[in-house]
């Protein structure tokens, strides 16, 4: 988390920012529907992970239809719109892990398979690899520690630091809560609504510009209501 206490017991929140490292994962490509069917039951969790959750960061992703790149792929390159819609709608954070989200995808892909036979061994127009990546972290050196800090820091975070602290940050913080959920509740100041109003996001099907805008705007009607007499 980005996290931290000083010696007098004060929490203290460090922005951090961060980029990718990608690769392949180590299995071999896919060229049509069957071979799909069989790699996504081997293929490791991480690239799963990346296929789904890292491509709101990665600069070569821009497809405002789908979020991940399976369905991207059923579309463009399978040429197989029912299927694509059928991915392009799972939510990873709607599932308790990604071992539940490999079951979802094979599902899917095996009820495509017993519809259409022999479209199974269709070959794509272009393969599909199977990636994953590491998360090198940067230390900005920006410290927060009130939530008028936050407020104030937000509308000027890097898209890839809001990525680091408001998506990534489920993957480590108890709960899946963004990072800054979970610095607030160990403030002095009441912020329940604040956290309500980040837990509202629907943020997996924004991109990065659009998760920012969503943080901004709570930040101003947050801002706002405090600057309304009682």
């Amino acid at each position: 988390m980005g996290q931290d206490f000083d010696n007098a017991g004060q929490s203290i929140f460090r922005v951090k920012d961060c980029a990718l490292i990608t690769r392949m994962a180590g299995i071999s490509s896919v060229m049509s529907l069957r071979e799909m069917h069989e790699r996504l039951q081997v293929c490791p969790l991480e690239s799963l992970y990346h296929h789904f959750c890292e491509t709101q960061i990665r600069p070569s992703f821009d497809d405002p239809e789908f979020r991940n790149d399976f369905a991207i792929w059923a579309s463009k390159w399978l040429g197989d719109r029912v299927l694509a819609e059928r991915l392009g709608i799972l939510n990873p954070y709607s599932l308790d892990n990604l071992s539940f989200l490999r079951d979802r995808l094979v599902e899917i892909v095996e009820v495509r398979i017993n519809e259409n036979p022999q479209a199974a061994w269709y070959p794509a127009s272009e393969e599909f690899r199977f990636m994953q990546a590491a998360t090198v972290i940067f230390d900005t050196e920006q410290t927060l520690v009130s939530v008028a800090d936050l407020l104030e820091a937000i509308p000027q975070l890097s898209a890839s630091s809001v990525y680091y602290h408001f998506v990534e940050a489920r993957r480590r913080t108890g709960g899946r809560l963004d990072d800054f959920s979970a610095w607030l509740k160990d403030l002095p100041e009441e912020t329940k609504a604040l956290e309500q109003a980040f837990a509202g996001i629907d943020f997996y099907f924004l991109n990065l510009r659009e998760l920012k805008r969503a943080l901004v705007q709570i930040c101003w009607d947050w801002n706002e209501a405090e600057e309304v007499p009682t």
